[in-house]
């Protein structure tokens, strides 16, 4: 039975929304930026990849108990046993599970029937794709609900100057649901972001999550946040 699904509204978005990735390794740590991103106006909590594999689905139970009224992102990056990881996410309180374009296409499609069955909702990423634009059609055309258009961590390292602004508009342009940006993103660039069409945008590392540790960036966190949150509102969805 769906049981998530009144928590999330991607059809006439008032705004764009704001995601925080807690790619962070303690839950209590999580819950603390959570915390604060919230009292800042973040719209959505994701619990990052790191912080799945330190603290498995108990990262969400946890998250889901504190904040019973914001959608959860679990950040799994499934790549195979997708029926099996969703149906254990969406039974912990998410109301979003990723899948990577890179899997098989059986894999994809078990994530999007045991979304429909559970009552959550499926992010499709691209990361890593040798075409991303083409990987994003392909996912939307398996189902999923929304394309993330990724920019790796490691990538990001690797070559210099590598932005999800790069494809963002070709990408918006080829498929018909919503568009996610990630991948280093500055303040300013996540309003650009917004601004191209892509309006589910997420702020993480650099800009509140010290990339290299796993920790908050900043001991000060609510007025970054703050203007994050208030910059990324005011934009006109188009």
């Amino acid at each position: 039975m769906p049981h998530n699904s009144t928590r999330v509204t991607l059809d006439r978005l008032e705004h764009a929304i704001v995601q925080l990735s807690l790619d962070l390794t303690s839950i209590e740590e999580a819950i603390d930026t959570a915390a604060v991103g919230i009292d800042a106006g973040i719209d959505w909590l994701e619990a990052g990849t790191p912080l799945l594999l330190a603290e498995g689905l108990h990262a969400v139970e946890k998250l889901r108990a504190r904040f019973p009224d914001h959608p959860i992102v679990a950040d799994l990056k499934t790549m195979d046993g997708g029926y099996l990881e969703a149906e254990m996410m969406a039974k912990a309180g998410a109301d979003f599970v990723v899948v990577m374009g890179r899997a098989h296409e059986a894999t994809i499609r078990r994530v999007v029937e045991a979304g429909h069955e559970f009552g959550i909702r499926i992010m499709g990423d691209n990361l890593g794709a040798s075409d991303r634009i083409t990987c994003a059609e392909w996912m939307e055309g398996l189902g999923v609900d929304v394309i993330v258009h990724h920019i790796g961590f490691d990538e990001r390292g690797s070559i210099h100057g590598l932005s999800p602004l790069d494809e963002i508009d070709q990408v918006v342009a080829a498929v018909s649901i919503p568009v996610q940006a990630v991948g280093g993103l500055s303040i300013q660039q996540a309003v650009e972001c917004a601004k191209r069409g892509a309006p589910l945008v997420v702020v993480g590392a650099p800009l509140v999550i010290d990339g290299a540790a796993f920790r908050p960036a900043d001991s000060n966190l609510f007025p970054t946040l703050k203007k994050i949150c208030d910059d990324i509102h005011a934009v006109a969805l188009r």
